[in-house]
């Protein structure tokens, strides 16, 4: 089930779970935790679930070390009223995915070659796995954006070789 939580003009936050006022800091941890959630205007009832996500990033941002650069900020405001922008979600919320995916299976691979003798078959296997899935993503950003893969340009070089 969905935690709601509701959002009051005065900015508090209010867990309907817990029948209690929360902080960002806390709704950060359901993240964290993987919970799902919606965050809900208490009045209109509009979901501002995305609006307290970036908020949540411009805290984490603005202190420590970023994680995005200012470089990547601009590639990715370039992309808005673009032609690609559907693309673009589509292929980062993909490699996202694939990103925690690929982390959960390291570490449980991990776990499995201290168990068993040759670890560096196991590494190995999971490396060139990694990059056929990488590899794939690519190809398909590449041919939504109408672009041509790695592997149609090699085709294309062998051709002229040829």
């Amino acid at each position: 089930m969905t935690r709601i939580i509701k959002k009051y003009p005065n900015r508090r936050l209010y867990d309907t779970e817990r029948s209690c006022y929360i902080t960002v800091a806390d709704v950060r941890e359901l993240v964290m935790q993987g919970a799902e959630f919606k965050v809900i205007d208490a009045n209109s009832g509009e979901d501002l679930t995305r609006s307290i996500l970036l908020q949540i990033i411009m805290d984490q941002e603005s202190g420590g070390r970023p994680l995005f650069t200012a470089d990547i900020l601009s590639k990715m405001i370039r992309f808005y009223d673009d032609s690609v922008q559907g693309v673009f979600t589509s292929y980062l919320e993909k490699s996202l995915d694939l990103f925690v995916e690929q982390q959960a299976r390291l570490q449980q691979q991990i776990q499995e070659m201290l168990a068993s003798t040759p670890p560096i078959d196991a590494l190995t296997d999971l490396t060139k796995r990694n990059l056929e899935l990488w590899q794939e993503m690519q190809d398909q950003f590449l041919a939504a954006a109408g672009l041509k893969s790695s592997a149609d340009r090699s085709k294309d070089d062998k051709d002229r070789e040829q």
